[in-house]
């Protein structure tokens, strides 16, 4: 026996074919602000205080190699911590094939400079010797030399 259905035509059942979108905008517009939160996050890298200097320009538009020295002497290849004798390995698996690519070093501003200084010598003895110190833009007047 048929399903009536009033205000249909001839009084017999008849599926509605009009698709509902609604659920479908409201998944979509979830996903789209979850991802406008958590992409920024993903390029950053590890959250480090950098030091600032006024001769700071901005970073090559190219995704580049991140090594991090944290404060408490970890070190990051982006957000992976790795060891100070997988560290060549780890940077040139991130290049890949572009082994031209710039190798961005960050260190905390609390970091021992040799500790900076002897990753960027490891990874130089290693060949890779694009290399670039980041450091935030500063507003700060500038130190004055000693005189000679």
């Amino acid at each position: 026996m048929p399903i009536i259905s009033p205000g249909r035509g001839g009084g017999r059942y008849e599926p509605v074919a009009d698709i509902n979108i609604t659920p479908f905008v409201d998944v979509m517009l979830v996903l789209l602000i979850v991802f406008m939160i958590t992409a920024p996050m993903l390029a950053a890298g590890m959250l480090v205080d950098l030091p600032k200097a006024k001769s700071a320009r901005p970073l090559d538009s190219r995704e580049p190699v991140i090594v991090t020295v944290a404060k408490d002497g970890k070190l990051y290849v982006g957000r992976d911590e790795v060891s100070r004798a997988a560290l060549a390995t780890a940077v040139r698996a991130k290049l890949g094939d572009d082994q031209n690519r710039q190798i961005y070093v960050r260190g905390d501003r609390d970091v021992i400079y040799g500790d900076v200084v002897a990753v960027m010598d490891q990874l130089a003895l290693n060949g890779l010797v694009k290399m670039a110190l980041v450091a935030n833009a500063s507003s700060a007047t500038a130190v004055a030399s000693p005189e000679p």
